[in-house]
């Protein structure tokens, strides 16, 4: 297989996939992708998955609720492990997983099914083997890890009790987002919304029963939460792998030798989209340990209770965006660059209307969401300031990770992994100015409200201005 060039990024070409594949008849889902009027189908597309990743985000507060009868150490704890959980769950689903979309959708946009089946197969080689990678270094090095995030004393050993569990299983976690990223980069979100929905309805009444246990199942505590959750996603996982194998999904396994440019610009795509995700988690723990630093454990749960709805709003945006990859990936496969511009800006305007919404709610009754977690006076101060200052601004988060979504599917990723870093930079450099200047840990949830602002004006600023469209790719 040739080198890629410049010019071949620039014309919009797959550079995921062989080019030796004859093009194959349209078929009529991915057409509907091509000529469907655009508010209509995204809205169709993105509603059952908005009301699933809701769903699914619901679980892991309803977890926190549990976990929060624990006490504080307890929930200081998972509050040093959420970041850690998050990221996994954004590179395997919005990272690798968006580029297994993206690259699926553009192979079907212009006819080439056979190459669409290779990268489902490589998908799943990829999966397992960052999922392998993720449970060594977390299980080797994860108290240094949450010593370096502010752990210490009993919050620090609850976060590796349930850092140990989740991560000893992490690699179901990959290989089901995996799958599922198979599934949509098709266009159907439907099955993979209702295999998240049904795990997620199970898991409600089993992460108690395994927490605090019942009759014949012991208490396991905190771990038992983490269990939970992998015993979610081996279900996820056997489910999603049955439904492909079983012919029913337009991609398939093209099961057969690696092919290494295959896998190597799968890993490529999806690392540069990775790096978007680390960055959203390391600005969360930066801030983290610098409440940490400021103000103590208590600081610590109520920051951790407050940024927990801004993790909220990334399933909700997903839910909206992982349709946005599909078809903005179909377009670019095949040449309609105007429609998918179009179609990113119209998931991006949908997106800050249902993130705003979000925020101002969290801003005008902050009190009410924090006392659900916690009851001291230092995590509901902390908590209640995060969310009267960063809630306002959560429109530009949910526009800026829209846009990330659609970049994703047009197979452009440099812009956003930019604006990504300033956000980093402002939150947390602005974010330590102001705690040195002021004291107060207010400035520093000044210097986050101001790095989502520029985050998002900052993504539609280039978008528009054609930065998908000069030969740039991450």
């Amino acid at each position: 297989m040739s080198a890629v060039t410049s010019q071949e990024l620039a014309a919009g070409q797959d550079i995921e996939t062989p080019k030796e594949s004859e093009p194959a008849p349209i078929n009529p889902r991915t057409r509907m992708l091509l000529e469907a009027p655009i508010l209509p189908m995204l809205i169709k597309l993105a509603w059952p998955n908005i009301l699933i990743m809701l769903a699914q985000a619901s679980t892991g507060l309803i977890e926190t609720w549990w976990v929060s009868h624990m006490g504080t150490a307890a929930l200081a704890g998972m509050a040093l492990v959420f970041p850690a959980v998050m990221l996994m769950q954004m590179m395997s689903a919005g990272g690798f997983g968006g580029a297994i979309s993206s690259s699926i959708a553009r192979a079907l946009g212009s006819g080439r099914r056979a190459d669409a089946d290779l990268i489902a197969w490589h998908a799943v080689v990829v999966n397992i083997a960052i999922g392998l990678l993720f449970s060594v270094i977390l299980l080797a090095f994860g108290r240094p890890i949450y010593q370096a995030l502010g752990g210490q004393g009993e919050e620090l050993e609850a976060a590796l009790t349930y850092s140990n569990v989740v991560f000893g299983g992490m690699v179901f976690v990959w290989l089901m987002n995996g799958l599922a990223s198979v599934v949509r980069g098709t266009g159907n979100m439907l099955f993979p919304a209702a295999v998240t929905c049904v795990g997620a309805f199970l898991l409600v009444p089993i992460s108690p029963l395994l927490i605090f246990g019942f009759g014949p199942i012991p208490a396991m505590g905190i771990a038992g939460g983490g269990l939970a959750l992998v015993l979610y996603s081996v279900g996820g996982t056997a489910v999603l792998g049955w439904y492909i194998l079983s012919g029913r999904n337009l991609a398939r396994f093209g099961i057969g030798p690696i092919r290494w440019s295959i896998f190597g610009d799968i890993f490529k795509m999806g690392a540069a989209a990775a790096i978007n995700s680390v960055l959203t988690n390391v600005t969360i723990g930066v801030a983290t340990a610098l409440v940490a630093t400021e103000a103590g454990v208590e600081a610590v749960a109520g920051f951790g209770t407050g940024a927990r709805l801004e993790y909220l709003l990334i399933p909700v945006i997903f839910g909206i965006g992982a349709p946005m990859v599909a078809l903005v990936g179909t377009n670019m496969g095949a040449g309609k660059k105007d429609r998918a511009l179009r179609i990113a800006f119209t998931g991006a305007a949908i997106a800050f209307v249902i993130t705003e919404t979000i925020g101002l709610i969290a801003a005008i009754f902050p009190a009410g969401w924090i006392s659900l977690f916690s009851e001291e006076h230092g995590a509901i101060d902390a908590g209640v300031a995060y969310l009267q200052i960063v809630g306002p601004v959560y429109g530009f988060f949910g526009a800026g990770l829209a846009l990330y979504f659609a970049s994703q599917g047009a197979g452009q990723l440099l812009w956003p992994l930019l604006c990504g870093f300033v956000r980093l930079a402002i939150a947390a450099a602005g974010g330590w100015l102001a705690l040195r200047l002021t004291g107060s840990l207010n400035g520093l949830f000044f210097a986050l409200a101001a790095g989502l602002v520029v985050y998002g004006s900052l993504q539609l600023i280039g978008i528009r201005a054609g930065v998908w469209f000069r030969g740039k790719s991450a």
